[in-house]
């Protein structure tokens, strides 16, 4: 088994990508929203809105659904075995508010293949475009770590200093999950067995079904949302962040958020025994 280095820089050829207002709204669902109070988010989980808007909002990490499913560079990586593949890190870059429907153009490419030692790191970009202006509407860039595919002499990769400033977080934001949350999640688009099948999840290496590393950065989002922009998701412009420990459906999250400035937001996710999940945090708003 091994990864394919010639695939790294080779673009897609354009792929249409359609979602719906019900695409929209499942997501927002098996993120939390209206989980624990089914009045709390109106706004991203019905098409009523609430007093502050009349019609439905989108979330704004939903944008990384936008682009999910693309192959990347339209090739195959390489040969391995898919239960050792786990998220590392993501970003999504919005370059106007999402709408309940819409249809973009999306092109995706692997950037970069990384010798971890005990794991391979593979990180891609993808772009999606408005199909009738060719304006940018989301780029996602993510990467994953492919455990025993390390060890082959390459570049280990960049290194970045973490964001999270070395004081007491500003806000601490209790977010709780539930156990079937994430076969509510799987329906918006990641259908991966390592988050619903124990089988197949013990070949990974873990005691039961995870959750999606998406669903964790969805609802770290919606905190973020709630607490930096008072619940308006278009003010978001960016996030991204470091998936560092997996979550079991059903635990407990808390999200420690930094104030940089106007404009700029640290953050980190942790599990209530101080775990951290999701490091490395950083979004901007408009």
């Amino acid at each position: 088994m091994s990864l394919d280095p010639s695939v790294i820089g080779v673009r897609s050829d354009p792929s249409p990508r359609s979602w719906t207002s019900a695409d929209t709204l499942l997501y927002a669902l098996g993120v939390g929203a209206g989980h624990d109070d089914p009045l709390a988010d109106l706004r991203y989980t019905s098409e009523h809105g609430d007093d502050a808007c009349q019609e439905q909002r989108v979330l704004p990490t939903f944008g990384v659904m936008v682009t999910w499913g693309t192959r990347r560079g339209g090739q195959k990586m390489g040969d391995f075995d898919p239960a050792m593949l786990v998220h590392a890190e993501q970003e999504v870059v919005l370059h106007r508010p999402l709408a309940p429907e819409g249809t973009v153009s999306v092109t995706s490419q692997v950037t970069g293949m990384y010798d971890k030692g005990k794991g391979a790191l593979v990180s891609s970009e993808s772009e999606a475009v408005d199909p009738g202006t060719g304006e940018a509407v989301v780029t996602t860039r993510s990467s994953v770590f492919i455990r025993g595919e390390g060890g082959f002499g390459g570049d280990p990769g960049p290194k970045a200093a973490s964001p999270i400033p070395g004081r007491d977080p500003d806000e601490l934001v209790t977010m709780p999950t539930w156990p079937g949350q994430a076969l509510l999640y799987r329906l918006s688009g990641d259908r991966n067995p390592l988050h619903s099948d124990p089988r197949f999840s013990a070949r990974g290496g873990f005691e039961r079904p995870i959750l999606h590393g998406l669903c964790t950065y969805g609802v770290t989002g919606r905190a973020l949302v709630s607490t930096i922009a008072r619940g308006d998701g278009d003010a978001m412009a960016s996030m991204a962040g470091r998936f560092s420990s997996p979550v079991l459906p059903g635990e407990t999250l808390q999200v420690a958020i930094w104030r940089v400035d106007d404009t700029t937001t640290a953050f980190q996710t942790r599990k209530e025994d101080g775990t951290v999940v999701l490091d490395r945090g950083l979004a901007t708003w408009r």
